[in-house]
């Protein structure tokens, strides 16, 4: 089993790799959910992080459909990180009723090419999610991120399965959310071959007082035990 540490900053990155994890999923302000990093960071990152490294683009936080310029940004971010030497993009995008945008996907995945594209948590959002995973595998997506459509992946592992029944070996089905040392082999029993999580602890409590929002960070002892677990199973 793979472990992808979701890192929201170059010192995430720097303990998911140095703590044994397989790869890295580069965002920041996991608060939100998660944005595109900063072009100083990913130039960090892609001279200094040996492991596979595919990152969000996902311009803003909020919903899933984007405007004309915004969409704009992501293709251009994604030309970058292509530049820079990067192993994937996660990405995609949903029309306002929650049903995947297929034109814009799969445009997203044309300018990603060679790169790996995981379809990221706006299948969380979908209405019809087995209806959306028939689509991306069309669309030759390699990977899906979900948790089920649940707040942790632990409460959506029934869908998750029957997602991954459905899939075969088209896709991968990647949980994510929630996913610790204590419920990891859960996820392993029932056969998923990469589990997804930011291994996260508090690093301080914010004391400006227009944003609250602690300061987080991939935590090395966290990463090492989930990893303990996997590979002692």
């Amino acid at each position: 089993m793979k472990l992808e540490i979701c890192a929201n900053s170059y010192q995430s990155a720097f303990n998911a790799q140095n703590s044994g994890a397989d790869r890295i999923e580069l965002c920041s302000e996991l608060s939100v959910g998660g944005v595109t990093p900063s072009y100083a960071v990913l130039k960090k990152v892609s001279k200094e992080i040996n492991i596979p490294v595919h990152v969000l683009i996902r311009p803003r936080s909020g919903d899933f459909y984007y405007s004309e310029p915004e969409f704009e940004v992501m293709k251009e971010d994604i030309q970058m990180c292509i530049k820079l030497g990067f192993n994937g993009i996660v990405s995609g995008v949903l029309n306002p009723d929650n049903t995947i945008d297929i034109k814009r996907t799969k445009e997203l995945i044309e300018i990603s090419k060679p790169l790996s594209f995981t379809f990221h948590r706006a299948f969380d959002c979908a209405l019809n999610p087995k209806k959306a995973l028939e689509e991306l595998i069309d669309l030759e997506v390699h990977r899906i991120l979900t948790s089920g459509q649940k707040e942790k992946a632990i409460d959506g592992i029934a869908l998750l399965k029957e997602l991954k029944i459905m899939a075969q070996n088209k896709l991968i089905i990647l949980p994510g959310s929630g996913i610790n040392a204590s419920n990891v082999l859960l996820f392993k029993k029932v056969g998923f071959k990469e589990i997804h999580t930011s291994a996260s602890s508090i690093k301080t409590n914010s004391k400006v007082f227009f944003d609250t929002t602690p300061q987080t960070v991939s935590d090395p002892k966290t990463i090492q035990e989930i990893l303990k677990v996997i590979k002692n199973a």
